[in-house]
């Protein structure tokens, strides 16, 4: 399987650097073609500018700063993001990557009054997050998990029907331990693993 790996952390030394080195070496191990994209580590811009938002609707739009994103999406089968969620949510950076990178003409077609939107992601069969929250499972439910949502629904929505999802979390990471980090990453090997067997 052809499987992108969305990474959004500043920090190199990270728990998700060795979570998203995990998840790599597991899907490659697999015998998958694996591409990485790591935000921090390209430089990707996550500002929607505003040349880029008044065309934003426009169709035959320049998507030459975005090109290689747009490129890798259609090219994979399956994605996997590994990312710290802040705020119940997504970083900034990887936000910003799905505002600028997930674009009407590029991933997603507008509706008109003859049809409804129409994806241009049908090929996407798996979604999976692996991520590390600093509240407990409780409140990130309270919260209502809107980071889970934006993926596991919205983008959802524009790939293959019955794309399949997987969903981890390392929940109150602000108290976690050596044991527990350890424990997480044997979880993350195996689930991923079996993810996209």
């Amino acid at each position: 399987m052809r499987i992108l790996v969305v990474y959004s952390h500043p920090c190199e030394e990270s728990f998700n650097a060795a979570i998203c080195k995990t998840v790599v070496d597991t899907l490659t191990a697999a015998g998958h073609e694996v591409r990485l994209t790591d935000l921090y580590a390209e430089g990707f811009d996550p500002v929607l500018s505003t040349e880029e938002r008044r065309a934003y609707l426009l169709p035959g739009k320049d998507n030459a700063p975005i090109a290689d994103h747009i490129a890798d999406i259609k090219w994979c089968q399956a994605m996997i993001f590994v990312y710290p969620t802040w705020w119940y949510g997504q970083p900034a950076m990887l936000k910003g990557w799905l505002e600028r990178v997930w674009v009407p003409y590029g991933t997603f077609d507008l509706p008109t009054q003859d049809h409804g939107l129409q994806s241009r992601m049908q090929h996407i069969s798996h979604i999976g997050i692996v991520t590390t929250c600093g509240a407990p499972w409780w409140l990130n439910k309270l919260v209502g998990e809107p980071g889970r949502k934006t993926l596991l629904r919205g983008i959802k929505h524009l790939c293959k029907r019955g794309c399949k999802t997987l969903y981890m979390a390392h929940y109150k990471m602000d108290l976690s331990t050596p044991q527990s980090r350890k424990a997480y990453l044997a979880r993350v090997e195996h689930k991923v693993a079996a993810f996209v067997r």
